[in-house]
């Protein structure tokens, strides 16, 4: 079993939005000492440079906030590196480079990506791709790790498994700038139970033996809205989903989890005031504090349980329905007398 510390000084945080020059300043309000950001629109190819205005600007507040390991940068929606076609793949390619040149000008370490997906081409053949691509990339910048997150399984979408991670490691030449994200509604979605101290010491021990506990860089702090193995990516606010709260208590009282940035994606209902991250960071810095069996603990396990319940039991409704109809027996088709 995993040793946990009594209490310890946690990067938490939340991927805050805005522009830049207002991502520190609205990291500080949620009362977070790590954060996630965009260093450009996520969900465009290319955008304006960066002028050298703002990227001396967030330097210097991040001086004065937050060490650089503590922040998360979130790559873009649109890259996928494992694309088939060369022309899309050199273009994703592109824009990874864009992206950790920007991290740079930054002075940001960093940079969270999601593999990619291999679109029905052979698996090992976009791993090889994926790889070929970080590769380039980091002969063309100097010093940010690449992060590869893992993924909850939807569709072609390549990292559910420790072992397609390992395997895109494996063929990174530079492996001092390569580490893993661990996504816990990923993981749960994916397959991985999460929601008890003894399921959470099989996964990192399973993540030691398989990737190895010095790639380790990041994890994102997420409930889950449907059950496990779902493979569905619907995030939900700590201890209302399906894992529940004794995977982030085990996750704010192991120090394996010390000195890396841990990134809240919840759901905001305010993101300009920020009021549902500013309540869970606060919760989760409080969990150092609390023992699992203390009556304090259980009682606020079970008032974030109550508090998602209706969203429980709608979702296993809606899991258990697909699950009957998709073993129900396709029906013959009756054969015409024109068939016979």
């Amino acid at each position: 079993m995993i040793t946990h510390a009594a209490k310890a000084e946690w990067f938490v945080g939340a991927h805050v939005g805005g522009g830049l020059t207002e991502t520190i300043s609205r990291a500080q309000k949620s009362g977070g000492t790590a954060f996630a950001i965009f260093v450009k629109n996520q969900r465009r190819w290319t955008s304006a440079p960066m002028t050298a205005d703002v990227a001396q600007k967030f330097r210097e507040s991040r001086e004065k906030a937050f060490p650089g390991s503590c922040i998360l940068p979130h790559g873009s929606y649109l890259i996928n590196l494992a694309n088939p076609d060369k022309a899309k793949r050199d273009q994703s390619c592109d824009c990874l480079i864009d992206d950790l040149k920007r991290c740079e000008e930054l002075e940001v370490n960093l940079y969270n990506l999601h593999p990619g997906a291999h679109m029905g081409e052979p698996l090992d053949e976009a791993i090889a791709r994926i790889a070929k691509c970080i590769n380039k990339a980091h002969k063309e910048t100097s010093n940010v790790k690449v992060v590869l997150e893992n993924m909850a399984g939807q569709g072609s979408t390549i990292g559910r498994t420790l072992e397609e991670l390992r395997d895109i490691i494996s063929l990174v030449e530079d492996k001092s700038r390569v580490g893993v994200c661990i996504d816990t509604c990923h993981a749960f979605a994916g397959g991985f139970d999460l929601s008890s101290i003894e399921e959470q010491d099989k996964f990192w021990q399973a993540f030691d033996t398989t990737i190895g506990k010095e790639y380790l860089a990041g994890i994102h702090l997420n409930d889950s809205m449907f059950p496990l193995d779902s493979r569905k990516d619907r995030h939900e606010n700590i201890g209302k989903g399906f894992i529940g709260l004794d995977c982030f208590h085990y996750i704010m009282n192991s120090p394996r989890f010390h000195s890396i940035p841990l990134i809240l994606e919840t759901p905001c209902d305010n993101d300009k005031e920020m009021d549902d991250w500013i309540r869970e960071i606060e919760m989760l810095k409080s969990l150092t504090s609390m023992d699992i069996s203390s009556k304090e603990y259980i009682d606020l396990k079970q008032s974030l349980w109550v508090q998602g319940d209706k969203m429980r039991k709608e979702n296993q409704a809606k899991t258990d329905k697909k699950a009957a109809t998709a073993k129900k027996p396709t029906k013959k088709r009756k054969r015409s007398p024109s068939e016979d």
